[in-house]
């Protein structure tokens, strides 16, 4: 099992100059995420979403503010985080071993022990008797398990998802949700789910963390405390996503329901 990273987001601005304009993107972000939990982030277009997990996996720079992990600056890419895009970006002239094992190339371990931890994934994500597949031998699905594995097979301290299942019909979705809630409970990584999906963040999230545009800013936290697995057909699922939901248009809720992004991490694990 991987050690679970602890994130730390204080205070984050981020710009673009556009034409010689400063265009604000990301305004005073600051979020705790403890080791081993689940975030979702959902927000509408524009609220950059995106742009916060390439911050985090060092994709990005030139921001305001602190992003730490394990209390240590974020400075560019590193095998402690692993990022899973909507598009699953696999090499087309690769198998699928290959394709996981090419996270490999820096990792200090020798090649029996490489294929050990390659052959432990394609396990993990549910694809055994697939290694020598190609991409399009591949349904989409099975190809986001190989962009799963690969971005878990350095065994990362946080796993970042930005609209992994997003190009995916409803069944297929709906299954590869419940195989990564499987994954994260297997491997007990912190992870941060990007989604425009309602339901699936209050179904994969331990909260939902709400953005809102121009600039990007937190607009709420909302703790989801059910137990896994959930119900999407229960009552209480249902109260959390209209909760989330209301967010979105404006619609006023009751104070118990919501927590100020304002509040702690801690008190917001006990705020419903």
């Amino acid at each position: 099992m991987a050690h679970a990273g602890t994130l730390d987001i204080r205070h984050l601005h981020k710009q673009y100059e556009v034409e010689g304009t400063p265009l604000p993107v990301l305004s005073d972000i600051s979020l705790s995420i403890a080791p081993g939990e689940f975030v979702s982030i959902v927000g509408t277009s524009g609220c950059g979403k995106s742009t916060l997990l390439r911050l985090l996996v060092g994709l990005e720079g030139d921001y305001q503010g602190e992003l730490l992990l394990d209390g240590d600056c974020i400075v560019g890419t590193s095998l402690e985080r692993g990022i899973v895009f909507q598009e699953h970006r696999l090499f087309p002239w690769l198998n699928v071993e290959d394709n996981i094992a090419l996270s490999l190339l820096n990792a200090p371990l020798t090649e029996a022990q490489k294929r050990v931890q390659v052959q432990e994934h394609i396990e993990l994500v549910g694809l055994q008797g697939f290694e020598k597949a190609f991409p399009h031998q591949l349904s989409g699905g099975m190809s986001q398990r190989v962009a799963i594995a690969r971005a878990l097979v350095n065994r990362p301290e946080v796993l970042l998802l930005d609209e992994p299942f997003g190009a995916l019909d409803a069944m297929t979705r709906a299954h590869l949700q419940q195989e990564l809630l499987r994954i994260w409970q297997a491997e007990g990584i912190t992870t941060i789910l990007v989604t425009h999906d309602v339901e699936e963040a209050v179904f994969l999230g331990d909260k939902v963390v709400v953005m809102e545009p121009r600039p990007g800013r937190i607009r709420r936290i909302v703790p989801v405390p059910l137990a896994h697995p959930r119900n999407r057909a229960s009552q209480a699922f249902a109260e959390i996503k209209e909760r989330v939901l209301a967010e979105f248009s404006g619609q006023p809720t009751e104070a118990p329901a919501l927590v100020p992004a304002s509040r702690s991490a801690e008190s917001v694990l006990f705020a419903i």
